[in-house]
């Protein structure tokens, strides 16, 4: 008789999360069109947290965590996400958005924007590919 005690089959499934249609509007979280985008730094000790972008042509934006941050730069999004999201409420456009976020040098959360850091990219997948580089 094997010590191990089995496994629950639906705990093999991956988990998503999906929020529910409706709630406030959004900027869509993908763009294959040019992108803006600024670096996220650790306001204590100056690391890379993860990337902000932005692209008009299809009203998307987002924050991308670097993957070699870890948790600390999973959950330094959570700002800017919600930063992003109240922009969308007052009708700004996502590079109006951008630039809000990248001018203020003391946001609430973990991390800053680097300054002179805003730049372009071809697309979020560029972005994206940046954060999980290192």
């Amino acid at each position: 008789m094997s010590s191990e005690q089995p496994i629950n089959p639906r705990f093999d499934d991956d988990l998503r999360f999906v929020e529910s249609p409706g709630g406030p509007p959004r900027y869509r979280d993908w763009t294959e069109k040019p992108v803006q985008y600024f670096t996220v730094v650790d306001k204590q000790g100056g690391g890379v947290l993860g990337y902000v972008w932005a692209g008009d042509e299809d009203d998307a934006a987002a924050y991308e965590p670097r993957q070699a941050a870890g948790p600390r730069g999973v959950n330094a999004g959570m700002s800017w996400v919600s930063r992003l999201r109240k922009a969308k409420e007052r009708g700004m456009r996502p590079s109006e958005a951008l630039a809000e976020l990248v001018a203020d040098p003391e946001p609430g959360g973990t991390g800053r924007p680097l300054p002179g850091s805003l730049t372009d990219a071809p697309n979020a997948a560029a972005v994206d590919a940046l954060a999980k580089s290192d």
